[in-house]
């Protein structure tokens, strides 16, 4: 579905989203090991400094005692939106959800009272968890100040109906191995539902970097985090133990102003880049370059630019002796010809 939304502040963002495209990759690529991997088995792979990652969203905070934090919620309120939908088509009333990365509560906001009694929201940021009162939520909250990459640290195994992630994901350093310990913390037959920034999300930016500093001082740096490609979710996601999987793709693109706008809210989202060994500075000629080559070679007709956020939506199921299973191959009784 086709939607256009015309957000009213200073200088107008127009949001226009892509219909989805949905897709279920085969697990026969999986790697020829039995069974999914152990917790254990997974190292710790350090590709974001994750206490940067916290002062960024402290600080998002700070910033006009946090209205300019609640100013720039427009992509986050969408896709969690889109996830909440996700979550009604389960025809199940959950006792209580865990809002893994939760932040302020974009997604825990939306929940209702027909869905669930209790949210739970977990984030590494205080400040972040705390931004907005009880006031703004139907259902009980309760927030806990806490490592997402450590969730076995303080959820139990086996005690969550469901666990939902709304864009956080896509800064942990081993997703493999919070993978397992999501699927270790539900309950048998417990969901989980995430979504998370895709390998194409602010390809506009990244290009236009590149070729700034190409041109302007010889080499490139990484100036755009490292992101997950989605042909890869379903894969990781049945390696993790889970069943009954579903992966779909939605493209979210944000319209600005100019190149500037889009730095200035990426950094008031708490969505700076947080690379380990990332340049700190970059030179004002270089991001003038920049700037011109983004709208020579993405600008819109109205001289505005557009900037691109790739979602990918997840599904998952903790097995349980209940759920359906496939059929042995070869037991159907009807022939597909006389059907056709």
């Amino acid at each position: 579905m086709d939607a256009l939304f015309e957000m009213n502040r200073i200088t107008t963002r127009t949001i226009s989203f892509r219909p989805s495209h949905f897709f279920i990759r085969s697990l026969a690529s999986v790697s020829p090991a039995s069974g999914p991997v152990k917790l254990n088995s997974v190292g710790p792979y350090q590709v974001f400094d994750r206490k940067a990652k916290r002062l960024q969203k402290d600080r998002a905070v700070a910033r006009d005692g946090g209205e300019r934090s609640r100013t720039v919620d427009y992509v986050r309120d969408e896709v969690a939106d889109r996830l909440i939908e996700r979550l009604m088509d389960i025809k199940r009333r959950f006792n209580c959800v865990l809002d893994l990365g939760s932040g302020p509560g974009h997604f825990s906001k939306l929940l209702e009272t027909e869905t669930t009694d209790k949210v739970v929201m977990l984030d590494s940021s205080e400040k972040l968890l705390n931004r907005d009162p009880d006031s703004e939520f139907e259902v009980q909250v309760e927030r806990i100040h806490a490592d997402e990459e450590n969730l076995l640290e303080t959820i139990p195994e086996d005690s969550q109906e469901a666990i939902v992630s709304c864009l956080n994901l896509h800064w942990v350093n081993d997703l493999p191995g919070v993978l397992i310990q999501i699927r270790k913390a539900l309950k048998p037959d417990g969901v989980f539902l995430g979504a998370l920034f895709g390998g194409d999300t602010l390809f506009e930016l990244r290009t236009s970097l590149q070729l700034a500093e190409v041109e302007r001082e010889g080499g490139i740096s990484p100036h755009v985090s490292p992101m997950t490609d989605s042909r890869d979710m379903s894969n990781l996601l049945g390696r993790a133990g889970f069943t009954l999987l579903t992966v779909d793709v939605d493209e979210v693109k944000v319209n600005y102003p100019s190149m500037w706008e889009l730095v200035e809210d990426l950094r008031d989202m708490g969505e700076s880049n947080a690379v380990i060994g990332r340049r700190h500075t970059i030179h004002r000629d270089t991001l003038a370059a920049a700037s011109a080559i983004y709208k020579e070679l993405h600008g819109n007709e109205d001289g505005s630019v557009p900037a691109t956020f790739q979602i990918i939506y997840l599904i998952g199921w903790k097995p349980a002796p209940t759920q359906p299973k496939a059929l042995e191959r070869g037991s159907g009784q009807t022939n597909l010809k006389d059907i056709l």
